[in-house]
């Protein structure tokens, strides 16, 4: 089997964009699942998108992944999150 070439030179500046529905507390939620991965000084923003109908929100953390295996475990947990619909 081939071995995967790299996609990011680490350390890199990534965007994930996480979905689920509009609630309070849904940044909030998503901040303490990538606090358990990513240091906080590592957040460089986070943007917010409410859907038309607002029934959903979208946010998008940029922050700097070190490596991929902590990228796929930070994207596992996500993933791994029912109030958590769609991870890009």
């Amino acid at each position: 089997m081939p071995i995967e070439p790299e996609v990011y030179d680490f350390p890199t500046a990534i965007p994930l964009k996480v979905i689920g529905r509009n609630a309070d507390d849904f940044e909030e939620f998503v901040l303490e699942l990538f606090y358990k991965y990513v240091d906080a000084a590592d957040i460089h923003g986070v943007t917010q998108r409410p859907s038309r109908d607002e029934h959903y929100i979208s946010l998008t953390v940029t922050f700097t992944a070190y490596s991929r295996e902590g990228l796929d475990a930070l994207y596992g947990e996500l993933n791994s999150h029912r109030r958590i619909l769609m991870v890009i």
